[in-house]
């Protein structure tokens, strides 16, 4: 199990680096993570991406499906991997603050 450290606080990750306690997570800590990820400035289309993610997972509790992402923000599958090299479920998710999503390898 690994930690980041943000402002005087640890938040526990697993070996992958998603969140174990997603209700944890703040938009500040989502940038710090980011920064980790290679991320240096999120923009409006990665907060939009970003907050889809929440908001399904918060209501579902679980990510939306790509396709949702897509429809909910405009953002095209293409422009979605630009901004998450690593991908709406590894890079996003990570960054969003929910816990490994199944089937994420």
């Amino acid at each position: 199990m690994a930690n980041i450290e943000f402002n005087g606080k640890s938040y526990e990750l697993d070996g992958d680096g998603f969140m174990l306690q997603p209700e944890e997570w703040t938009e500040e800590l989502a940038a710090a993570i980011a920064k980790v990820d290679g991320i240096e400035e999120l923009t409006e289309d990665h907060w939009k991406i970003i907050r889809c993610i929440r908001a399904n997972y918060e209501e579902k509790g679980i990510a939306p499906m790509i396709r949702v992402i897509c429809k909910t923000t405009g953002i095209k599958l293409k422009e979605i991997y630009e901004l998450f090299t690593e991908g709406p479920a590894r890079g996003a998710c990570r960054i969003a603050g929910l816990p490994k999503p199944e089937g994420c390898v």
